[in-house]
């Protein structure tokens, strides 16, 4: 699929199929993770991946905001060092391009970050020295996904030109 259409048509997804995904297309989620840029270049993050039911189910009971990773096929937890101001973003950049080359193969995801701390850091292992910035679980949908429009605002009210307030007339660009 071409990358734009990617940006274009990707939803969020919670409801998953019992469709395993196969361990090529998981490495490819997990590559584009890696090739991600990171601020500075220093490739501060780490992954961990979670499959298998148990795990999931632990993953899901370790957050506040994603009971619904219990569903997935696999997840990944995002970690990332805060002595960077940058590491949020990173792991947002690191999330986005997971979640693309997800979507290009046909695989839907979802994000939250509400987790329990200190029992997410016991039950994945995580050293202090990383943050827990992001988790998305992946996994064939449920249902059929329809091509529909997302509902967004226009650029009209997004984007200005040269200064805030200056509204963009996109047939004057």
């Amino acid at each position: 699929m071409d990358a734009y259409e990617c940006v274009k048509t990707k939803l969020d997804v919670r409801e998953f199929s019992s469709k395993d995904v196969p361990a090529p297309l998981k490495l490819k989620v997990l590559e584009a993770a890696r090739l991600t840029q990171s601020g500075m270049n220093n490739q501060h993050w780490r992954f961990i991946l979670v499959q298998g039911c148990d795990r999931l189910k632990r993953l899901a009971e370790d957050s506040t905001t994603g009971a619904w990773v219990a569903g997935a096929n696999f997840a990944v937890v995002v970690l990332t060092n805060p002595k960077f101001g940058f590491h949020q973003l990173d792991a947002g950049r690191a999330v986005q391009d997971m979640q693309i080359a997800a979507w290009n193969f046909g695989i839907v995801s979802c994000i939250f970050t509400g987790v329990n701390d200190e029992n997410l850091r016991r039950d994945f292992a995580i050293p202090s020295g990383f943050n827990p910035s992001a988790v998305v679980g992946f996994a064939y949908p449920a249902r059929a996904i329809s091509g529909k429009s997302k509902n967004r605002k226009p650029l009209s009210e997004l984007v200005f030109l040269d200064k805030f307030g200056n509204r963009l007339d996109p047939t004057k660009l």
